[in-house]
C-alpha cells in the first residue's frame, strides 16, 4: 500500500471515530440524567455496571464502527492507485479526534503519575502485612491521617494509616476491609483507568461528569451490600468505620485511580442510612434469567442479520465514505 493510500485511510478512521463517538457521547451525556434516574430502579451492582457501560458505550460505538466497518469497506473497495485528496471537513474532524485523543492521554498519565507518587511516599513510610480479613498484603503507612484506600489498577492493594488501624474496632476493621475487597473483585480501579482514556463528546468539554459520579455512588453502595451481605451486625460496623474514619478529617489528596474508604462527606449520610436501614428484595432468579436469555437472544438474531447484509452494508459504507473524504 502506498503512502497515500494508508494516509487516506487513517484521516478517513479518526474523522469517523470522531463523528460517531461524538455523536453517542453528545446523546449519552445529554441522557445521562434519565439513565441515573433508571439506575436508581436497580441494585447497585447492576447500577453500577449499567452506568458503566452507558459511559463506555460512545468510545465503543466509535472503534466499533471504524473497525467493523471504515476500515473493511476502504480496503475491500477502495483502489490503490486513486488520486483522491482528502477534503477539508475530514481534515477537521481528524484534527478534533487526535485533539480528543491526546487529552485523554493526558489526563491519564497525569492519574498514574499521581497514582505513582502517592505509592512511592507510602512505600517509604509504610511496611507490609497481612490483616485479619484482607485478601492480600495490605500496607500499612505510619501516618496520623485516616488513610483508608485501595491502590493500583492492575494488581490493587490495601493501603492504610496507623491512625486508622488504631481508631478502628476488629469488627469495624473486618468491615471495612471487606468493603474495599469487594472494590477489588469488581476491578472498579480499572474502570476508573477507562473512564479516563474514553474521549469526551468534544475536547476540552468534559459531559460526564455526573454520569461519572453516580457511578461512584453506586459502586461504593454496591461495596457496602457486598461487605454486609445482609448482616445487620455487619451493616452496623461498617457504619461505624465510615463514622469514625470521617471524623478523624480529610485525608491527603489521592489519586482518580485510587479508591477510599470515605472519599468525601458529600454521600456519607445516604450510605450510613442505607446500612442501617434493611435491605431492598432482590431481584428473583427466574427474573434474571429471563432477562439474559433475551439478551443473548436479541444478540444472536443482530449478528445474524449483520452477517446476511455484510456485503451490502460495506458497499454503502464506501459510498458514504467517498462523500465524506471530499
Amino acid at each position: 500500500m502506498s503512502a497515500p493510500y494508508v494516509i487516506r485511510l487513517l484521516c478517513l478512521c479518526l474523522a469517523s471515530f470522531f463523528l460517531v463517538s461524538g455523536i453517542a457521547g453528545l446523546i449519552a451525556a445529554s441522557a445521562s440524567r434519565a439513565a441515573v434516574r433508571m439506575a436508581e430502579t436497580m441494585r447497585p451492582r447492576s447500577a453500577a455496571r449499567f452506568l458503566f457501560l452507558v459511559r463506555l458505550l460512545p468510545l465503543a460505538l466509535g472503534l466499533g464502527g471504524v473497525l467493523g466497518l471504515c476500515v473493511p469497506s476502504y480496503l475491500w473497495l477502495e483502489p490503490h492507485g486513486t488520486s483522491e485528496r482528502v477534503g477539508l471537513i475530514c481534515l477537521t474532524l481528524a484534527f478534533l479526534a487526535v485533539a480528543s485523543c491526546c487529552l485523554s492521554l493526558i489526563r491519564t498519565a497525569r492519574a498514574i503519575a499521581g497514582s505513582l507518587r502517592c505509592k512511592r511516599s507510602w512505600q517509604l513510610a509504610g511496611r507490609e502485612t497481612q490483616l485479619k480479613g484482607g485478601a492480600s498484603l495490605a500496607l500499612i503507612v505510619k501516618k496520623e491521617e485516616p488513610l483508608l484506600a485501595l491502590a493500583g489498577v492492575l494488581r490493587p492493594r490495601l493501603v492504610i494509616s496507623d491512625a486508622v488501624l488504631r481508631s478502628l474496632s476488629p469488627e469495624e476493621l473486618d468491615a471495612a476491609l471487606h468493603h474495599e475487597n469487594a472494590h477489588r473483585v469488581s476491578r472498579d480501579n480499572l474502570k476508573r483507568l477507562l473512564f479516563l482514556l474514553a474521549p469526551g463528546a468534544l475536547p476540552f468539554v468534559r459531559g460526564f461528569s455526573f454520569l461519572e459520579q453516580a457511578w461512584a455512588r453506586f459502586s461504593e453502595w454496591a461495596a457496602d451490600d457486598e461487605a454486609t451481605c445482609g448482616d445487620a451486625h455487619r451493616a452496623l460496623s461498617l457504619a461505624g468505620a465510615l463514622l469514625r474514619v470521617a471524623r478523624m478529617g480529610s485525608s491527603s489528596h489521592l489519586s482518580f485511580l485510587h479508591t477510599s474508604l470515605v472519599a468525601g462527606d458529600r454521600d456519607l449520610s445516604a450510605r450510613i442510612d442505607r446500612l442501617l436501614r434493611p435491605d431492598q428484595v432482590p431481584l428473583a432468579p427466574l427474573l434474571r434469567t429471563r432477562a439474559l436469555l433475551n439478551a443473548v437472544g436479541l444478540g444472536i438474531t443482530f449478528c445474524v442479520a449483520i452477517l446476511m447484509l455484510w456485503p451490502a452494508i460495506l458497499a454503502s459504507v464506501h459510498r458514504l465514505l467517498e462523500q465524506f473524504l471530499r
